[in-house]
């Protein structure tokens, strides 16, 4: 019997609270709420729900980990409660439901928008996907000869039914694009869905027709060349956005009485008009672009391009900003009919795989070997978040090196052999289907995959096996005899960015600094008024400038990690107050000037001014002193770090 989850959607929605949703969406592997009051929501209560695998902050979305197949069932039960059309039914104006998006950056609005839109998109193409490549199966001239027939063979009608199958999604694709975009902006999404349509209809040229010269534009007042918009992804999102804007303006302002007929009258007319007399073709030029710039990173010699992709992409899924990329690979499917981007971006998954797989057979410990084993069977069907939160991003970021590197050298690999999917929307095992419609294509992204696992397999025990996995429960062990006891830290001193008070970390009034899940460290309440500076706690590389200026990051020569956080919430004052003078890879030396803060304009905005110091990689030292002694000057010893390295000779007892 199928499992109902309506009681499960029913729970989610209690402890997130359905007026505190402004929207919800969902992928292949998570529900992304976008949240009036992030605080208001429990983790551990969310978490503690039978199907939840986690939750994650990303891309200015509470991010709910499902899983495959799973979330889809979940949503479901949202759906079937009605809230989704209640959350999507509210009057765009509400100041309370505009809130999060304003608070938000453009980048995070930016893959917001292209997640909503794409992702609801994915399983039809990838469906069409597996109808392409098992026609192509079916009808070649190798397979048929097994059974002494060929191709001609084939009765027409046959043929043209499976065309069927295959065609009518990547035909109808701007339809598609314009109905889920509407419905992300809260427009009718029928009313994007005829223009969509318009935007394809049979009575304009086709664009494959016109571009390869079998068909020519329409002379619009003898002058303005009119061609359907076949393959266009770029402009339909235009025409949706366009057009759902324009539903919701004439909705707000047309008399009640006519509202129902005039506004699809008029938003049809004027988006119609709009796209087709000049945007729609520049659009689809951008768009054309876009797709041969990614092509031409994907072809630069010797793999080069395809290690950058594959070695980048999963950085991405880590910060999620990677849906953008499912806008890319749809425009290179509809203008190409095939998929190489996903092809490098799938040596992610098995990368992964392979790290999951060394941890799971080494681990020594009940927890560790429970994590990596969940990661490794989430992995192998394509869910990857167990393997990237509770595993590659746990131990000291030792294993996630090794998934981007193997993750690049095996999308490298493919660039120099020209692999490409004719889908996408599929990973890891299911991810092979994707190429079942080329013997050759299967076969070298299969020997290349299985490759990727063994490498990461081999690179995670050689240099990224963390000891915490290799801790025994419950067992102190001998140490060895005859050791030598070395530290590595040249300069074990953490100097204050500021000139304030001691704010010890958990006294500071935020859970994410006072619980110790960003590592150790202490706070500083600034004791001067006006714009002051903060000043680098040690020398080392800037390996963050937040945007808004109220966050550094500092990476030491000895690999000490400092995050600067200045100010609490202080992210909602875009930038207004501070002011960067180091930027992103610069080295510095302590007590260099990082940038100013006004800490008057701190306390305008009714925020905590304090300034957070913290070691983010703190379980890599053996102890990490801190200072009590307060007040403190700009450049004072605040923190003391130990860290020492065990080495036993020849005749030492092993550990």
């Amino acid at each position: 019997m199928a499992k109902d989850y309506k009681d499960e959607a029913q729970q989610l929605l209690d402890l997130i609270g359905v007026d505190n949703v402004v929207s919800v969406t969902h992928c292949q592997t998570r529900l992304r709420f976008v949240l009036k009051d992030r605080s208001q929501v429990d983790d551990k209560k969310v978490e503690a729900l039978p199907d939840v695998k986690g939750v994650f902050d990303g891309s200015g979305q509470y991010q709910v980990i499902i899983g495959t197949g799973t979330v889809n069932k979940v949503y479901e039960s949202i759906e079937n409660l009605n809230v989704v059309n209640a959350i999507y039914g509210k009057d765009e104006n509400d100041a309370a439901a505009a809130e999060p998006a304003e608070n938000q950056g453009w980048v995070k609005r930016l893959m917001a928008m292209l997640s909503g839109i794409f992702v609801p998109i994915v399983p039809v193409i990838a469906a069409t996907g597996l109808f392409l490549g098992l026609k192509s199966m079916l009808f070649n001239p190798n397979v048929l000869a097994l059974i002494g027939a060929q191709p001609s063979d084939i009765p027409q009608a046959f043929q043209q039914v499976t065309s069927v199958l295959t065609d009518t999604v990547f035909a109808f694709l701007p339809a598609l694009i314009v109905w889920s975009t509407f419905r992300y902006f809260k427009g009718t999404p029928i009313i994007g869905m005829v223009i969509g349509l318009m935007l394809v209809s049979p009575i304009l040229p086709n664009a494959y027709a016109v571009a390869d010269g079998s068909a020519k534009a329409l002379k619009l007042f003898g002058t303005i060349p009119v061609v359907g918009a076949q393959g266009s992804v770029l402009t339909a999102m235009v025409a949706g956005i366009l057009g759902a804007k324009l539903e919701l303006f004439f909705r707000k302002h047309m008399p009640d009485v006519i509202e129902q007929i005039f506004t699809p009258f008029f938003t049809m007319l004027v988006t119609f008009t709009i796209m087709i007399l000049g945007v729609g073709p520049v659009m689809h030029t951008i768009e054309l672009g876009m797709v041969s710039g990614v092509e031409a990173i994907i072809h630069i010699p010797f793999g080069i391009g395809g290690f950058i992709i594959g070695a980048i992409y999963p950085l991405m899924v880590l910060l999620g900003i990677h849906h953008t990329m499912i806008m890319v690979e749809t425009s290179l499917l509809a203008n190409t009919g095939f998929n190489p981007l996903i092809t490098l971006e799938a040596m992610y998954g098995f990368a992964n795989l392979g790290v999951a797989l060394a941890l799971m057979l080494r681990a020594r410990n009940a927890n560790a070997k429970a994590t990596s084993t969940g990661a490794f069977m989430s992995q192998i069907f394509g869910v990857s978040e167990p393997t990237l939160f509770g595993v590659l991003i746990r131990y000291n970021l030792k294993p996630l090196f090794v998934t981007v590197f193997t993750s690049g050298l095996g999308a490298a690999v493919l660039s120099i052999f020209h692999v490409q999917a004719n889908t996408y929307g599929l990973a890891v095992l299911p991810s092979y289907l994707m190429y079942i419609y080329n013997g050759r294509m299967l076969l070298v992204y299969f020997i290349v995959s299985v490759a990727s696992v063994a490498l990461a397999f081999v690179l995670t025990n050689m240099f990224a096996m963390p000891k915490e996995v290799l801790a025994v429960d419950d067992e102190v062990e001998a140490a060895p005899q005859n050791i030598l006891v070395q530290t590595d830290v040249k300069d074990n001193a953490i100097y204050a960015p500021v000139a304030g008070d001691i704010v010890p970390l958990d006294e500071v009034p935020d859970p994410v600094f006072s619980s110790g899940i960003m590592g150790k460290g202490l706070g500083i309440n600034p004791n001067q008024s006006g714009k002051i500076n903060i000043v680098a706690p040690q020398s080392g590389t800037i390996s963050l400038v937040a945007d808004t200026g109220h966050a550094y990051g500092l990476v030491t020569d000895d690999g000490t990690e400092i995050l600067i956080h200045i100010g609490i919430d202080t992210v909602n004052m875009k930038g207004q107050g501070f002011e960067t003078k180091v930027k992103a890879d610069e080295t510095v030396q302590a007590g260099s000037v990082l940038g100013t803060v006004d800490v008057d304009a701190v306390k305008a905005a009714d925020l905590n001014p304090d300034v957070m110091v913290l070691i983010t990689n703190s379980d890599e030292f053996d102890e990490i002193e801190i200072g009590e002694a307060s007040p403190v000057a700009a450049s004072d010893v605040i923190m003391t770090l130990q860290r020492t390295i065990f080495e036993a000779d020849e005749s030492a007892a092993s550990i």
